[in-house]
């Protein structure tokens, strides 16, 4: 840039002599033509190096050789037509150079104006224009220094966004859109294909390192991850090559993104190809996707199946009949014309050649090559364009009500006034169509419309490289509709000759399913990551889930996690083997009741039934049958009015066993207050005081429970505290302290009874239910005391299985304590089941005793005192 700008100095010092002698030699156009206008043209119609040899041969670019004639058929076309420039004859100046420097001093040629006889300079004719460079690195070499000048410059091909800064270019237009959308697009077409592992490649100059930039950004913006990035170029030594093809070889990913010219690829693809590395999906830019000189190398089997994006394809009416009439006479003095068309024909045009002669009078009508092919005009079309984007801006000019916005003195220019600068406000404002139909116009930084065509490179014929549009793409579209495929894509590049339509696929990682996340690896980019398993309770429903859903309350995560499903809800119900087993236990509780039941009943006129209240004791079967059927209400599905029947059913029956045992323990200590036998002290307490009495203890607990279900009671309730993944139904107690009250209730009479049972456990053996009433008291006591921590402790509906199992446990110890031995004797011991047995037997039994023991201590006395009333009393009960 430093000798650049010294040459600019130097520039400026010449213009300000009178006369001015150009330095060194006089750089002369390749093809030239006069007019009253001239617009320049700066391209490169030999390119590349072959190899990595140290000679550097020169390679025909028949394609920017077409780019100039394209521009030569624009102003050819201009000035035949009677609406535009009418009267005024546009000429051109085309120069073909290689190298940034060449090409600089082509430009200045352009810029001083000089002609070739050296004439005085005072007032240069300047171009109005220069169409070119197809390169950015050239392009932005000359267009800085050309924007001092305010010359315009419009190129069909150099695409670095920072050509769009107005700073640093102030006179630069394109009509190709900026790699600033190219890149964006290419980083969105990598994530639609969901492409999220690629490696990117570029050229080691502005153009290569400005787009690769871009589109790395972008694409860390979608998601995508890189996972190499390199840039080298076409004069770099052969190990550079080495190590970049080295990379790819070990790398992971699939995809390629090559932002680079086609001199680049070549050098590449030839490297891969010899040693063998394929299976590989390329992306690329528009300065080498549809390049057919890639048609030509020996790897190019590997690039069939790329795809990338390029400007539009377009028609351009005429055109193939001007390059058919393209001969060497044309343009006598061009050395490029003369060694193309040796180079068509295989001839030579000098006769001392030993090549066969030609003398022009060939046709290229006959012969067929990407020159005059017009199956793709897209670049070509980019030149049309800029040609007459000049065009229009000098018609403006020279129209009187355009003029005026920038000639507001005068009504109208006249064409020698036209200067430089003033097309380029001009160029700034144009709006045109196109005959073939194309709006162009150019924004605030001199750039294009971004509209792409998608295209996939299918097969290589002749020669050239066929391709397929199939989709496009116009960022000025919102984001979600600027890409639409319109086209299936064919691919065949995994195997040669086969195609295959299943996408590619190039991630670091696989793809995370439903039912885990990602966890990204320690060190390396996010697209590289671990599948976790969503923790119970946690959910992922898509596909690469970055965080696992907490499900609703009320709702678990299924097995495979990707999906939450309500809760199960489980209670202690009959398809369970406990709740059959202890339902089964139940009923086999009131069946052996039953049983019970039926025995008394037969022997109801048998002393041994008599002697213990006989009353009693059917009710307290009754009520013990009605306390094993009330654990039946424990199981089940709970509901409002189950809830309410189990505890207040349970409360009311266990009271009642109780009573009943309360009440024959009361009849034998009624006894101890009878000082001698025959005292009417039983009056007081006969059956109808000791049915009320059970009575009143059981209407206690009936106005309890009545309390308890009127302020607050028992109801359904989903727990789920205890367990996250499933719902418990369970009855809670609405009001625990009438729980509490009720089950205090039933122990208070219990632990009454217990103490008078023991009270009363020595008295005579046959027919005493005291003993087996404090054993049963004990066991029933026992029970319900280590009922409470197990209550408190159980999980779930295990806590109702407590409850059964301390029901059924204290029904059975009432139960067999008391009248298991009753029945022992009135089914196998019936001798024992008699008056006389039971009165004077107990009578001899208790006066033996007595002389036995001798003078005996006080409590003996009394023992012995209180059996003899007993005894008494127990033999009048039974008379």
């Amino acid at each position: 840039m430093l000798i650049l700008q010294l040459l600019l100095l130097v520039l400026i010092t010449q213009a300000g002599k009178p006369d001015c002698t150009p330095q060194g030699h006089r750089v002369l156009p390749e093809m030239e033509k006069d007019g009253d206008l001239i617009i320049g043209g700066v391209f490169s119609f030999h390119t590349g190096q072959d190899g990595y040899t140290d000679s550097f041969t020169k390679i025909f670019s028949f394609r920017e050789f077409k780019f100039a004639h394209t521009m030569m058929f624009a102003i050819d076309e201009i000035n035949r037509d009677t609406d535009i420039l009418p009267g005024i004859k546009l000429g051109f100046k085309i120069y073909n150079d290689c190298g940034s420097t060449d090409i600089l001093r082509a430009v200045m040629t352009l810029v001083n104006g000089l002609d070739q006889s050296g004439a005085n300079c005072t007032k240069p004719p300047t171009v109005q224009a220069i169409i070119g460079h197809s390169g950015s690195t050239p392009t932005m070499s000359f267009a800085k220094i050309v924007g001092r000048f305010h010359i315009p410059v419009i190129s069909h091909f150099a695409t670095c966004a920072c050509l769009s800064n107005r700073k640093e270019y102030p006179s630069f237009f394109r009509t190709i859109p900026s790699d600033y959308y190219q890149s964006r697009a290419l980083a969105q077409l990598v994530r639609h294909f969901g492409w999220m592992w690629v490696g990117a490649l570029s050229n080691k100059n502005d153009y290569g390192i400005n787009g690769i930039t871009t589109f790395i950004n972008a694409a860390n913006e979608e998601g995508v991850c890189i996972e190499y990035s390199e840039a080298f170029e076409s004069t770099s030594p052969y190990h550079e090559i080495i190590r970049i093809v080295n990379i790819i070889r070990t790398s992971t990913s699939k995809v390629i993104m090559a932002f680079m010219s086609h001199r680049e690829i070549r050098i590449l693809v030839d490297e891969l190809y010899r040693q063998n590395i394929t299976g590989l999906q390329w992306i690329g830019s528009d300065a080498w996707i549809t390049d057919d000189s890639l048609a030509d190398i020996n790897g190019y089997t590997l690039l069939i199946g790329s795809i990338g994006f390029t400007v539009r394809n377009a028609q351009i009416p005429g055109l193939d009949l001007f390059l058919q009439e393209v001969n060497p006479s044309q343009f006598p003095k061009s050395i490029f014309l003369k060694d193309f068309w040796e180079h068509v024909f295989d001839c030579s045009l000098n006769p001392s050649e030993i090549r066969k002669a030609c003398n022009g009078s060939e046709n290229l009508r006959d012969v067929q090559n990407s020159f005059t092919d017009l199956t793709d005009l897209r670049f070509s079309n980019n030149i049309y364009k800029a040609v007459y984007a000049v065009a229009h801006a000098i018609n403006n000019l020279l129209s009187c009500d355009q003029n005026k916005s920038f000639n507001s003195n005068s009504s109208c220019l006249k064409l020698v006034e036209i200067k430089p600068w003033q097309v380029l406000n001009s160029l700034q404002s144009i709006n045109f169509t196109t005959p073939g139909g194309e709006n162009v116009f150019f924004d605030n930084n001199g750039d294009s419309p971004a509209r792409y065509e998608l295209i996939n490179l299918q097969s290589v014929n002749k020669g050239k490289m066929k391709v397929e549009t199939i989709g496009y793409y116009d960022a000025s579209f919102p984001k979600g509709q600027r890409e639409r495929d319109t086209y299936i894509i064919t691919y065949n590049f995994w195997c040669a000759c086969i195609e295959m339509v299943q996408v590619p696929v190039s991630k670091c990682s696989e793809s995370c399913p439903p039912g885990t996340r990602k966890a990204v690896q320690k060190g390396k980019p996010v697209c590289c990551y671990d599948c976790i398993l969503c923790p119970p309770g946690e959910i992922s429903n898509s596909t690469d889930s970055i965080n696992c859903l907490k499900c609703p309350i009320a709702q678990w995560s299924n097995t495979r996690g990707d999906a939450c499903i309500p809760k199960e809800i489980e209670f202690f119900s009959y398809d369970e083997i406990m709740g059959i087993l202890l339902a089964l236990i139940s009923l086999f509780g009131v069946f052996f009741t039953v049983v019970i039941m039926l025995i008394f009943y037969i022997y109801r006129n048998t002393p041994i039934v008599r002697a213990n209240n006989s009353e009693l004791s059917f009710l307290l079967l009754f009520s013990l049958t009605l306390c094993f059927l009330c654990s039946l209400t424990f199981i089940g599905r709970p509901t409002e009015w189950s809830c309410m029947l189990r505890h207040t059913a349970f409360g009311i029956t266990f009271v009642l066993c109780i009573s009943c045992v309360l009440g024959k323990t009361i009849v034998v200590l009624m006894a101890f207050r009878a000082t001698l036998p025959g005292s009417n002290v039983m009056k007081w307490f006969g059956p109808l005081q000791q049915k009320l009495c059970v009575l009143i203890f059981a209407l206690i607990q009936v106005l309890i429970c009545a309390f308890w279900l009127i302020l607050s009671p028992p109801f359904p309730y989903m727990n789920m505290d205890h367990y996250q993944e499933k719902i418990i139904l369970e009855c809670n107690l609405g009001s625990a302290i009438g729980f509490w009250t009720v089950l205090g209730y039933i122990g208070l009479l219990a632990v009454l009874c217990f103490v008078l049972a023991f009270l009363a456990r020595k008295l005579p053996d046959n027919f005493n239910e005291a003993k087996f009433i404090t054993f049963s008291m004990l066991i029933f006591c026992a029970v319900w005391i280590t009922f409470i921590p197990a209550y408190v402790s159980s999980p779930g509906k295990f806590i109702v299985a407590v409850e059964i199992f301390a029901i059924l446990v204290s029904s059975f110890g009432l139960l067999f304590c008391i009248f298991l031995p009753k029945c022992y004797v009135i089914l196998l011991r019936p001798e024992m089941n008699t008056k006389n047995n039971v009165c004077v037997t107990h009578q001899s039994r208790s006066h033996s005793q007595s002389q036995v023991l001798g003078p005996p201590r006080l409590l003996g006395h009394i023992s012995h005192f209180l059996k003899t009333v007993y005894i008494h009393i127990l033999c009048e009960h039974i008379t």
